[in-house]
């Protein structure tokens, strides 16, 4: 049973329900959408709210911080040193809506249906960032937070944290901590809370493939020059073998193994490949041999062509060899994967196996590794105590195939571990029409944080 402490910040989570719901609706109908000029004003306002609802939550020092771009805001409690410090990361900015004609109702419009909340950030990520606002004001009105908790939201998640990263490097003081959570991640599934304790990095290139200096006529010029379309193609099929397995030297070496607790633990959440086949409509699935389909999308590395383009592409004939061709290249990389020198050795690879008669260009792009927060953590061990309470049912732990750049920041700036416990299911529609967050969900999201501070303050009044 909860103590007297945390029972209190439970019943005053559920006597403000409705009122959180109102105000969660208020969020969601500013229009915060950080890649479109248009909404920069808006962007604004949401931060401006957020400042003003974290003020009366009880952090007086709630601040929007302007940048170059869309404003950070941050608050805190005061800072005790008897008690652990954590770190909480979100983002109000949103998504574009398009198409709009596929919504159900208006976007920016929030509507409540057999209690799931429609409307754009319902799940990514407005409704989790004050999951996090309310499970911290239900300790800090009734009984004191048990923890330390500094706050971190941005509004340019969506357009790739342009600021963030330059925010955090000039307030290392004010944003030091012990951990950083982020509710930002997905349950497994339905009726399977999850906890995120890995992230595969991104390394990403793009080649071109020059020929003649310019396009040439395939009747005058045809077999007498190689073809950069034809070169391209054999440089992309030298990258894999018949498996999927790169056969980029040296692009495992760093690729820790799977303990068997850890296998053991993918393997127990349910999973039908072939109803996931069907999902994506393709005759069969495909990855590396000796993985499941979790593995390979979760712990394994991969080198994905993201997209390829050469000579004439309209409507019709245009008879030509193309003067250059081009692809674009990203790596998900696993820990302890060094990025810049994975690039060093697709470039190296992909140098040696130019066909004769054409020229390699070679443009880098964005580096990130890889993150992996032990299982064994005590906040893991922490969350994992907190959703047991709340939901009556084990966490899984996952981890997850996509990057989050703001999580490599904590680590190498601030030398902090985060963990990913967010409460959207997979299917919420996140950037997609008809985006939506199960309330249930939501309410249970904030009494797991609420439970997760009292696990991560012990004993502290």
């Amino acid at each position: 049973m909860p103590d007297n402490r945390l029972q209190a910040a439970l019943s005053y989570l559920k006597a403000h329900y409705p009122e959180h719901l109102e105000q969660l609706q208020e969020f969601l109908r500013i229009p915060s959408i950080s890649a479109l000029s248009q909404h920069a004003v808006d962007v604004a306002k949401a931060g401006d709210w957020l400042k003003q609802r974290l003020s009366q939550a009880g952090f007086f020092n709630a601040e929007v911080h302007v940048t170059e771009g869309h404003p950070i805001v941050t608050a805190s409690t005061a800072i005790r040193p008897d008690r652990p410090t954590v770190l909480i990361y979100g983002h109000y900015d949103v998504q574009p809506v398009d198409p709009l004609p596929s919504w159900h109702h208006g976007p920016f419009e929030p509507t409540i249906i057999d209690d799931i909340l429609y409307a754009r950030g319902a799940s990514d990520d407005k409704g989790q960032v004050f999951m996090q606002v309310i499970a911290a004001e239900a300790w800090e009105q009734t009984k004191g937070l048990p923890v330390n908790l500094k706050f971190l939201f941005e509004g340019e998640e969506e357009i790739g944290s342009t600021h963030l990263g330059a925010y955090i490097r000039a307030h290392q003081r004010e944003l030091a901590a012990d951990i950083a959570v982020i509710s930002d991640t997905p349950m497994y599934q339905e009726g399977y809370p999850a906890i995120s304790y890995g992230l595969r990095g991104l390394a990403s290139l793009e080649i071109s493939v020059e020929g003649p200096y310019q396009d040439l006529h395939s009747g005058t010029y045809g077999g007498t020059v190689m073809n950069p379309a034809h070169a391209l193609a054999q440089l992309i099929a030298a990258l894999h073998d018949r498996d999927g397995r790169v056969l980029v030297p040296g692009f495992y070496d760093q690729v820790d193994s799977l303990s068997p607790q850890e296998r053991e633990a993918l393997g127990q959440l349910p999973f039908d490949e072939e109803e996931f086949r069907k999902s994506l409509n393709v005759p069969q699935l495909f990855g590396e041999a000796g993985y499941s389909v979790n593995e390979r999308a979760w712990v394994r590395p991969t080198l994905e062509v993201n997209g390829l383009w050469s000579g004439f592409t309209g409507e019709g004939q245009k008879t030509i060899i193309p003067a250059s061709a081009h692809a674009k290249i990203t790596c998900r990389l696993v820990p302890h994967q060094d990025p810049h020198q994975i690039v060093d050795a697709i470039s190296q690879y992909l140098e040696s196996h130019v066909p004769p008669g054409v020229r390699l260009r070679i443009q880098r792009g964005n580096a990130a590794p890889g993150i992996v927060t032990p299982i064994d953590h005590p906040a893991v061990q922490a969350a994992q105590a907190a959703i047991q309470s709340v939901y009556q049912t084990p966490a899984s732990y996952i981890r997850m195939g996509g990057s989050i750049p703001v999580v490599v920041d904590f680590a190498q700036v601030l030398g902090m571990p985060t963990l990913l416990l967010g409460f959207a299911l997979p299917d919420e529609n996140f950037h997609a029409p008809n985006e939506h967050f199960h309330l249930e969900n939501f309410r249970r999201g904030a009494a797991t944080l609420a439970t997760l501070w009292q696990y991560l303050g012990g004993n502290h009044d």
